[in-house]
């Protein structure tokens, strides 16, 4: 979907309040609840600890309580992803104590949105003195419908190549690029693959763990794309094209699908990997090799923006949702933000962080940080409606993007299907709300 999709979906929206919250759950929900935010004052922030932040989201709550003694807040472990995260949030919003905050994935915010389930922070940001201006600007406006902001950035990223800089030496490639384009990956690829005992010249996470936004930046280097607007064009000549270019990479051995990508590369099992920016903390710590971070594979725009924000339920008390806003204010500081990140490997969430001078001078330290800064700006676009709107497209693409490549069923026949599955959600559950 092009950039214009921020005004598509005011209207689009417009009627569909009662579209069902199950549009927001995922597989292997989590039990209990935060308790106590109303009844003893303490802030329940819901996360899934993304990037291995668990520690890091502690020591931030810590002097939270320092600062705050007669708010203070509690850290829970509320899933170990973004879709289990999402699907205790729905129960909660049945009949169960809500969090105060919890992370909303590119994946589950809208839906929450679109069922006035969270709260717009326009005016929570205006009444308690909150800078929005200083939030990276496209960051800040994924989280627009209807001219209302209902997430504030927090743990953001973009997909990256890594490289292995050794066998990209021995293979004779540069090793200050990646591929400017798929075409030249697949011409890069037989010399990885020999430079490197015939091992994968790239590694890229199964359908359960993202293939299908990772792929969703490979299509639109082909010229395609999962959906305009609310239309499916998975069988659109370019999106075949791309699901075979993908498919016939996997069958010559250049790409490997894996459930565990990031770990496959760490130990030198793959020479590259198609993964999160979020995975670059972990990987200076684990990888085998050096390596570096390049963009996708043009022409741009070739990658999409991802990762999650923060959101406040609507059906917490206007003191609580006060409370709530001035936390996610200190989470996502120029200080934590700056801390988070170079932890982790996102990407920081305000302007004032990026013109620090600890943050500029990191980022000379280290340029694999610095690539997903300057993709966002040069590479990225807001994802398709297929994937992020419609009621379970992210799983139901994944899934069929397994079946091309683990399965190597025929390209034509699954993109059909995903077409023809997308196309009856879109009837059953969209089109009657669209007035």
């Amino acid at each position: 979907m092009s950039v214009d999709r921020r005004s598509f979906i005011g209207l689009a929206g417009a009627s569909a309040a009662a579209l069902t919250l199950a549009a927001c759950s995922g597989a292997g929900a989590g039990s209990g609840s935060g308790g106590g935010q109303e009844g003893d004052g303490t802030l329940q922030f819901w996360s899934n600890h993304p990037g291995g932040s668990k520690e890091l989201e502690q020591a931030m709550i810590d002097a939270w309580n320092e600062a705050n003694p007669d708010t203070p807040a509690a850290l829970v472990s509320a899933g170990a992803n973004y879709e289990e995260l999402a699907q205790r949030v729905n129960a909660a919003l049945t009949g169960g104590d809500l969090p105060d905050v919890f992370i909303a994935s590119d994946v589950t915010w809208f839906n929450f949105a679109l069922n006035e389930a969270t709260t717009p922070l326009d005016d929570l940001w205006t009444e308690n003195d909150i800078d929005s201006d200083d939030i990276v600007d496209t960051l800040r406006e994924d989280y627009t419908f209807e001219d209302k902001h209902y997430g504030m950035p927090y743990c953001r990223s973009t997909c990256l190549m890594y490289f292995n800089t050794d066998v990209l030496t021995k293979a004779g490639l540069p090793t200050d690029r990646g591929p400017e384009t798929w075409q030249e990956f697949a011409e890069w690829a037989p010399k990885i693959v020999e430079a490197n005992d015939g091992k994968p010249a790239l590694v890229v996470p199964d359908g359960s763990n993202y293939l299908d936004w990772y792929f969703q930046g490979m299509i639109w280097a082909f010229g395609g794309k999962y959906s305009e607007e609310w239309e499916p064009t998975f069988t659109s000549a370019e999106s075949i094209e791309a699901g075979t270019f993908l498919q016939e990479q996997v069958r010559a051995g250049h790409i490997a699908i894996d459930a565990n990508a990031a770990n496959t590369f760490a130990i030198g099992e793959a020479s590259g990997l198609l993964e999160s920016t979020g995975s670059l903390g972990g990987l200076n710590d684990t990888a085998s090799a050096p390596f570096h971070t390049t963009y996708l594979p043009g022409p741009a725009p070739a990658c999409a923006t991802g990762g999650a924000g923060l959101a406040i339920p609507a059906g917490i008390s206007d003191e609580r949702k006060a409370i709530a806003v001035t936390f996610m204010d200190f989470i996502t500081s120029t200080e934590n933000t700056i801390t988070f990140t170079q932890a982790t490997g996102y990407m920081p969430v305000r302007k004032s962080a990026l013109e620090h001078p600890d943050e500029v001078a990191y980022l000379q330290e280290n340029p694999n940080a610095q690539t997903a800064i300057d993709q966002l700006a040069e590479n990225t676009a807001p994802q398709d409606a297929a994937r992020v709107f419609v009621p379970g497209g992210g799983a139901r693409i994944g899934g069929g993007l397994d079946r091309i490549t683990i399965g190597d069923e025929d390209v034509q026949t699954v993109f059909q299907a995903l077409s023809d599955e997308t196309q009856e959600v879109i009837e059953r559950d969209i089109e009657p709300l669209l007035g």
